[in-house]
């Protein structure tokens, strides 16, 4: 099968440079406003109304609703949207000739752009769809023995706690949930929570790096730390803190790392990836047959049969943008804007926060409840009488509802839900 032109590819190459030009912080911000925003430190850009300002004026938002729930999937900016278009348009045009020509290079291109997103090597990392098929790739991927134990939280995500219930029954393995404290005052607090549960019978240690139902951010790396001096592997769900927190996968210590990259780098939905250190590959087992790669490459995770293909290229222009907005700005706002409103109920009666207090354990995430309010009928309230939407959560003792800001979420918007639960509660 012959390749596509080079004219292809010419064209193909300039409208990519064009893009990144087109989406890169000169272009998203008034360039005498830039140069004065850029001379402030992220924490005292944080509060600029108008900086936060113009990037809001690079989604299409929805008018008829206060949207606080970005942390399920997060709208992709126009710039991203309309080259995610763009690309859908030219593979459906060239169709089974672009799958048999170019598929392969460019998502080897793309995979190698978001390693150094990642600060990994190409070798350790693939594309998937989203956090659950990454860490489930890795959970059933073990070579697991009838009474090999597994260590997790009750505050993970359900899906990857089924997926360790699935190991239990058809391999014999014994999980052992751990609660996290919610509001610790030091690392060791949480650091020990897991270390009391790690026996010799200990095969993998799986930790949040943000817990998705209440915004804690956990020492990763001093878990991380603690775990390999004993010989156990861990498996980090950074499904909430990849581009939105400022670190480097490797930096962690962890073996494994999965991340949704629909939720805080605002590709289109259905975009993961899946890290794994080198010295890790070769022991997991693939989900899906495939006898094309050794067992030392990372792609033989990879099998994803026909895949919409556009939704892999369309990572690239993800990143152009969030890069061009910056990652210690991001990270610095998020917290910011979640501060700004649980500092304002915090200590309001019968309003309950499931969050910690230090800024420095948080950061977009917060979780609010009423006390005898089931956490259903305060969604419901939130969203009916003010419009404001959330999401319920009523499990592993967090009874409230989650609260999940953007960059472009404004403190108007913000002050509604201050008052909303202020008067509920009341």
């Amino acid at each position: 099968m012959s390749r596509l032109p080079d004219a292809w590819f010419a064209m193909h190459t300039r409208d990519f440079v064009k893009t990144l030009g087109a989406i890169a912080a000169g272009a998203l911000f008034p360039p005498g406003t830039l140069r004065a925003w850029s001379a402030l430190a992220p924490e005292a850009l944080a509060a600029q109304d108008d900086f936060w300002g113009t990037l809001r004026t690079r989604y299409r938002l929805p008018t008829e609703f206060i949207h606080l729930e970005h942390g399920y999937y997060s709208l992709q900016a126009e710039p991203v949207l309309e080259r995610f278009v763009t690309h859908v348009r030219d593979v459906n045009r060239l169709s089974s000739r672009y799958m048999r020509t170019v598929q392969g290079e460019n998502k080897a291109r793309v995979q190698a752009r978001l390693a150094t997103l990642a600060g990994c090597a190409p070798e350790e990392l693939i594309i998937t769809r989203n956090t659950t098929e990454s860490l489930d790739t890795v959970i059933s991927g073990f070579d697991w023995k009838p009474g090999d134990e597994a260590v997790m939280a009750v505050h993970d995500y359900g899906a990857m706690l089924d997926q360790f219930a699935l190991m239990a029954r058809r391999w014999g393995v014994v999980n052992r949930r751990v609660t996290v404290p919610i509001d610790p005052t030091t690392d060791d607090e949480v650091v020990q929570v897991y270390a009391d549960a790690i026996t010799p019978k200990t095969r993998l240690l799986m930790v949040c790096h943000m817990i998705n139902i209440t915004g804690h951010v956990l020492p990763v790396a001093k878990i991380c730390a603690m775990a390999r001096a004993r010989g156990v592997p861990v498996l980090v769900d950074g499904a909430h803190a990849f581009a939105q927190l400022d670190f480097r996968i490797p930096d962690l210590g962890c073996d494994y790392y999965g991340a949704s990259l629909h939720k805080w780098l605002g590709a289109p939905l259905g975009a993961g990836l899946l890290y794994v250190r080198r010295d890790r590959v070769r022991d997991l087992w693939p989900l899906y047959g495939d006898e094309g790669f050794g067992a030392d490459d990372i792609r033989k995770l990879n099998h994803t049969g026909t895949h919409p293909v556009h939704t892999d290229l369309a990572i690239e222009d993800a990143i152009a943008f969030h890069e061009a907005i910056g990652i210690e700005r991001k990270e610095a706002r998020l917290r910011w804007l979640q501060q700004y409103w649980t500092t304002r109920v915090r200590d309001v009666p019968r309003v309950q926060l499931f969050t910690p207090r230090d800024p420095a354990r948080t950061g977009a995430i917060a979780n609010v409840g009423i006390a005898g309010m089931k956490p259903g009928d305060l969604a419901t309230a939130l969203m009916e009488r003010y419009q404001v939407f959330t999401v319920a959560i009523d499990t592993a003792g967090v009874t409230g509802v989650r609260v999940t800001p953007q960059l472009f979420t404004t403190t108007t918007e913000l002050d509604v839900l201050v008052r909303a639960l202020r008067e509920i509660a009341g």
